[in-house]
C-alpha cells in the first residue's frame, strides 16, 4: 500500500514573494487553455466553413507539437535555466494566441495552434519546480499554490471559453493573449536570478532511452490508448451536444471541476489505500463504460452532460495516478522519465479527435464513443497483463513533491 509522507515544512501559503504569485497566476492561464477551445470548436466550423474534422485538427497540431517537444523540455530547461524556459513559453503562447485570434483560415489556426502547443509544453514543465525554489513556507505551501493554481485553471478554462466565445470565436484567442501578456511582464519583472537554484544538464537522448525500460514503455502503451478516450470525449463532444459557446463551456465547467477535484484529492487520497496498479485497474474500466454509455445516449443532451460530468472525475485520478506511476517505474530522473511518458501520451490524443469525427461521419455519433471505449478497454488490458512489469509502481511512499508533478504532467494536456 502507498502511504503519502507528511510535508517537511511548513509555513502560510498566502505569505508569499510577488515573483511567485505572478507564477501562479501564469499557472492558472495555463491550464485554462486546456478547455478554453472547446466551447468555441462549432462556431469556428461553421464562421470559417470548415468541417468538424477539420476543427478537430486544432487539438491534433496543438498535441502533435506538444508530443514531440516533450522529449526536448528536460534537455533545454537544464540548460537555460528555469526562467528563460519560463519566458520562452509564455512568450511563444502569446504570439500564436493572436495569430489564431486574428486568422481567417482554419488552416492558418490549426498551424499556431501547434506553435502554441510548443509554447505550453516549455512553460508547465518547469512552472512546478519554478514555484517550489521561489516559495516561501517549504515546499509543502508551494506545492499547496501550485495545485490550487492548477485546479483553478482547468475548472474555469472552458467556462471562460464560454462567456467569451459566446461574443466572437476570436474572444478566447485574445484573452488568452491578453492574460499571458500580463504575465509575461510580471514574471521578468519579479522573478530574479538568485531565486532558483543552477538546473543540472541533462542529455538529450535520455528520454528516448527511457522508452527502452519496460515499466515505462508498459505505461506509455497505456496512456496512449487511455488519452484516445481522453480526447473524444473533450474535443468531439462539443458536435454531438449541440450547445452555444456558452452552452457548451457551462457544460465542461462542470467536466473540469471534477476533474480538478480528483485530480488534486481524490486521487492521492485512493493511493493512500490501494496499490496504484488496482486503482488504474478500476478507473479504466470505470471510464470505458461511461464512454460506451455516452454511444447509448449520444442524442440526449441531458444524458450526454451526465456522461461528460462523471468522465471528468474518472479521468482526474487517471491522470494523477497514471503519472504518478511513471515516474516511480524506474530509477530514472523524474523529469526524464515523465517527458518519455508524455510525448508518447500525447500521440493517441492527437489522433482521437479527427478519427473520432470521422467514425461519426461514416456511421453515426455513437462511432466515435465505441471507438473511445475500445481504446480505453484496451488500457486496461496492457496494465493488465503488464502487472509483473510494473511490480515497482506500488511500492514505497509517495513524496508530496512527486505527487505535485504527477497532477501537473497529467493535467498539462
Amino acid at each position: 500500500m502507498n502511504a503519502h509522507a507528511p510535508a517537511g515544512q511548513s509555513g502560510s501559503i498566502l505569505k508569499q514573494s510577488s515573483a511567485v504569485w505572478a507564477i501562479a497566476f501564469a499557472c492558472v492561464v495555463a491550464f485554462m487553455g486546456i478547455g478554453l477551445v472547446d466551447p468555441i470548436l462549432p462556431a469556428i466550423a461553421e464562421s470559417l466553413r470548415a468541417t468538424p474534422a477539420q476543427t478537430e485538427l486544432l487539438f491534433t497540431s496543438y498535441l502533435a507539437v506538444t508530443g514531440v517537444a516533450m522529449f526536448f523540455t528536460s534537455w533545454v530547461s537544464s540548460r537555460i535555466g528555469a526562467k528563460k524556459t519560463l519566458m520562452t513559453g509564455l512568450a511563444l503562447i502569446v504570439l500564436f494566441s493572436v495569430l489564431a485570434a486574428v486568422s481567417n483560415d482554419v488552416w492558418t489556426i490549426i498551424g499556431f495552434r501547434a506553435g502554441w502547443g510548443l509554447g505550453n509544453a516549455l512553460f508547465i514543465s518547469t512552472a512546478l519546480a519554478t514555484i517550489v525554489g521561489a516559495a516561501a513556507g517549504g515546499t509543502a505551501s508551494a506545492i499547496i499554490l501550485y495545485e490550487a493554481a492548477l485546479g483553478l485553471g482547468i475548472a474555469v478554462g472552458p467556462l471562460v471559453g464560454g462567456l467569451l466565445g459566446s461574443v466572437s470565436w476570436r474572444g478566447p484567442f485574445f484573452g488568452v493573449t491578453t492574460l499571458m501578456a500580463v504575465a509575461f511582464i510580471a514574471i521578468l519583472v519579479l522573478l530574479k536570478p538568485g531565486m532558483l537554484e543552477k538546473p543540472t544538464p541533462t542529455k538529450l537522448s535520455a528520454p528516448f532511452r527511457a522508452l527502452g525500460r519496460p515499466a515505462l514503455a508498459a505505461l506509455a502503451a497505456t496512456a496512449l490508448f487511455y488519452n484516445i478516450g481522453f480526447f473524444v470525449l473533450l474535443a468531439y463532444t462539443p458536435f454531438p451536444l449541440g450547445f452555444g459557446a456558452l452552452g457548451i463551456g457551462f457544460t465542461f465547467f462542470g467536466w473540469g471541476v471534477g476533474l480538478a477535484i480528483t485530480s488534486v484529492w481524490v486521487a492521492p487520497m485512493l493511493t493512500a489505500r490501494m496499490r496504484r496498479t488496482s486503482v488504474l485497474k478500476l478507473a479504466l474500466p470505470l471510464l470505458a463504460l461511461d464512454l460506451f454509455a455516452a454511444a447509448v445516449v449520444v442524442r440526449s443532451q441531458a444524458g450526454l452532460i451526465v456522461c461528460v460530468v462523471i468522465g471528468g472525475l474518472v479521468l482526474g485520478v487517471l491522470n494523477t495516478v497514471l503519472t504518478e506511476c511513471v515516474m516511480e517505474a524506474t530509477d530514472l530522473p523524474r523529469s526524464v522519465a515523465s517527458s518519455a511518458y508524455s510525448a508518447v501520451r500525447f500521440i493517441g490524443g492527437a489522433i482521437a479527435p479527427p478519427v473520432a469525427t470521422l467514425l461519426a461521419d461514416a456511421y453515426s455519433p455513437s462511432a466515435a464513443y465505441v471507438f473511445a471505449g475500445v481504446s480505453v478497454a484496451i488500457a486496461f488490458l496492457v496494465v493488465v497483463l503488464t502487472t509483473t512489469v510494473l511490480r515497482r509502481v506500488d511500492d514505497g511512499a509517495e513524496p508530496e513533491l512527486v505527487e505535485a508533478e504527477a497532477v501537473s504532467a497529467g493535467e498539462m494536456a
